[in-house]
């Protein structure tokens, strides 16, 4: 695992988890440190559940065995001791007695925190795939609805600038016609928090089905969207209160995205750099100019 904060990757994988499982997580998310001092017998005993319980909690979140949690809770503790950012002291609960600094320094830690887990857990490879993918491709489709559908937006307007034939569909009929009339020569793009989103999924397997190559963008590398992926792009997710789910993740998952916008224009540069040479005037024309003032 690389070296980012498990306490993250525990509140990203918990609205994945259920019963007992769940029950674990949550109780090491109330006291990091104290957990650093239990048993996996003694947190089996402290949430009702038992050691084994404990150990596929541990494997449920990607991790080897009980004692990688410990000492990956250890770390990073000793990362927040050093660090102002993300300290331990600066969790992501907010209440609402507490002052605008904290719900900024909160918020701003917690985006910073899946931002950088997001780029130490990419895959280099998959994320070159995706972007010579789109590079060759004779049109493109973004799928996705909600948080995930203003995503898809911002994708459509970063391609299209750069010559891509892009287009984002936030409504599944259009999204499902679109894709009907894909071929092997189009790339199909499914960005969904959970990965589970019918109205994204169904026009995204449809694409598949046509022979496009389909890219998953999703926080859940075992989600039906990522199984239907020829290339699966993993963020993650920075929630604190009042901004869950997609909400919390969107700044990584748009990090990938200009990731893939950048390398798109390296891949197709000619067409890039001269996409944008056709446009660049376009916005300054259309800024009002400020009146002098005698």
């Amino acid at each position: 695992m690389p070296p980012t904060d498990v306490t993250t990757l525990i509140r990203t994988e918990l609205p994945r988890l259920a019963g007992s499982l769940r029950k674990v997580g949550e109780l090491i998310l109330e006291d990091p440190a104290a957990v650093t001092h239990c048993s996996a017998a003694e947190l089996g005993r402290r949430t009702g559940t038992s050691q084994a319980t404990v150990t596929r909690f541990c494997r449920a979140i990607g991790l080897e065995s009980y004692q990688h949690l410990l000492i990956e809770l250890a770390q990073e503790r000793g990362r927040g001791e050093v660090s102002d950012w993300g300290s331990a002291e600066i969790g992501p609960d907010i209440s609402p007695d507490d002052s605008l600094e904290r719900v900024v320094q909160v918020v701003g830690s917690a985006d910073l925190r899946a931002i950088q887990q997001t780029i130490e857990r990419i895959d280099l490879d998959a994320l070159e795939r995706a972007a010579q993918a789109l590079a060759k491709a004779r049109r493109i489709d973004v799928y996705g609805v909600g948080g995930s559908g203003a995503v898809a937006q911002e994708t459509e307007t970063r391609l299209f600038r750069i010559g891509c034939q892009v287009r984002g569909w936030t409504e599944v009929h259009g999204a499902a016609t679109s894709a009907a009339l894909l071929t092997p020569a189009d790339v199909a793009i499914g960005i969904s928090h959970s990965g589970a989103t019918r109205e994204t999924l169904e026009p995204f397997e449809m694409a598949k089905e046509r022979g496009a190559t389909t890219i998953a963008i999703t926080t859940d590398p075992r989600s039906p969207l990522a199984k239907a992926a020829d290339i699966r792009l993993v963020s993650a997710t920075s929630e604190t209160s009042f901004r869950t789910g997609s909400i919390g993740g969107r700044h990584s998952v748009l990090m990938i995205v200009d990731c893939l916008y950048v390398r798109v224009g390296q891949v197709a540069y000619q067409r890039a750099s001269a996409s944008l040479a056709l446009t660049d005037h376009i916005t300054p024309q259309h800024a009002v100019k400020a009146r002098r003032t005698r």
